[in-house]
């Protein structure tokens, strides 16, 4: 359930006219919070110093706190000569990626910025980031810490640093085209044109939004100011070994977003099974039993093992649409499949075709690796057209 709250300075209060802040504001600024009681107030003075004087401005806080950050947001808020809204989850679906989502779709704006609550993106650069984009005819304009003028000063210690920099080499090597230009994919302070936003494009996962954007909506243009991290103002970092796992999942989730990609993570996901169905065929041949029966029982652990990697890494947002016991089977059924396919597809090759044994072998291969993975994700991970019916019949019921 979602709970909305905006401070005093929205449409006909008095305070707006007193500052003459138009309705939308010239940009909203986005901040995802989780628990940063101690910052946002400090957070709110400093946009007040800075933004409202160079450029109109409204404020939208989607918190998904355990603490009292919004009922302090609520309190700072009166004190903001612009308008100031809270937007409390009480499921943080997404976690700060779904937040910054649902902002932005609270947003009033052209210009949308996205900031962290701890200040340790200076408000100040906001207007220049907005100016910038506006000057470039921009869509996206990213703060970098890695350009010239730029500093990842406030990082606390080297073990983030190196996190950061594998970070981002490693998702600039993942996706060279679409975060060409990007020096900084890591940063979490941005502006961006809601024109420019596909949400429904959009599958958040974790903290790093700016990757989620710039890979499934890429905007037309993208341009870089240098920024100085800062200092966490109070508090500790939410960066976390879980958020680490949650990161390297969204990146494999975005990785394999198309058919050819994820076609080629299926091929290496079935080599890297060849290595338990070895392992049990040559524990079984030790222990006595003929090779035919043990290959066959051998098969099924490497089935196995491709199942569990493959739910893990490629469908793993697709296992909803079918019980797990219904995907295994089913999963099962198709590897096998494949064993007794391969034989008579290589008999015809070489009888009816011509071909020598072993390209029509190797055909036979590719053949029935592309049949394996088409079926797999038609036949296994596919939502059912049934309850797809079903599902959409409930969404439009709440809709309305």
């Amino acid at each position: 359930m979602t709970h909305e709250y905006t401070a005093p300075g929205e449409l006909g209060d008095p305070s707006v006219e007193a500052v003459e802040v138009p309705e939308p504001g010239a940009v909203t600024i986005v901040v995802p919070t989780f628990n940063e009681s101690a910052n946002v107030r400090q957070l709110l003075h400093q946009i007040t110093e800075s933004v409202p004087s160079r450029l109109p401005c409204e404020v939208v806080f989607v918190d998904d706190s355990s603490d009292d950050t919004p009922q302090v947001i609520k309190e700072a808020a009166q004190d903001c000569p612009f308008p100031v809204t809270v937007i409390h989850r009480d499921e943080p679906v997404g976690g700060l990626g779904g937040a910054v989502v649902e902002g932005m779709k609270a947003a009033g704006s052209d210009w949308i910025v996205v900031m962290d609550g701890d200040c340790q993106h200076p408000p100040s650069l906001v207007p220049e980031l907005v100016a910038t984009g506006e000057r470039a005819n921009a869509g996206l304009v990213v703060a970098s810490r890695y350009i010239k003028g730029g500093s990842r000063a406030g990082l606390a210690g080297s073990y983030r640093v190196a996190v950061s920099r594998l970070a981002t080499w490693l998702t600039k090597s993942l996706f060279p085209r679409r975060l060409h230009g990007i020096s900084d994919p890591m940063s979490g302070f941005f502006a961006i044109r809601r024109s420019d936003i596909t949400a429904e494009a959009l599958k958040p996962l974790g903290y790093k939004i700016l990757l989620e954007l710039a890979v499934r909506s890429r905007p037309r243009r993208v341009t870089e100011v240098p920024f100085v991290f800062q200092e966490r103002f109070a508090g500790e970092s939410k960066s976390t070994a879980a958020e680490g796992r949650r990161f390297l999942r969204h990146l494999a989730g975005l990785r394999t977003a198309d058919p050819l990609s994820r076609m080629v993570v299926f091929g290496l996901i079935g080599l890297t099974g060849f290595v338990p169905n070895l392992a049990a065929l040559w524990a079984m041949t030790q222990a006595g039993l003929h090779y035919l029966p043990a290959e066959i029982v051998a098969n099924q652990f490497g089935v196995a093992w491709n199942f569990l990697l493959i739910e893990k890494l490629l469908f793993r947002d697709r296992r909803q649409h079918r019980h797990w016991a219904d995907r295994t089977i089913r999963f099962a059924l198709l590897a096998n499949a494949d064993l007794v396919l391969r034989i008579p597809l290589i008999a015809l090759l070489v009888g009816q075709f011509g071909l020598a044994v072993l390209p029509a072998t190797a055909l036979a291969l590719v053949i029935t690796f592309v049949l394996r993975f088409v079926g797999t994700e038609a036949l296994v991970y596919l939502p059912r057209r049934r309850s797809g019916r079903r599902h959409g019949s409930r969404t439009a019921r709440r809709a309305a």
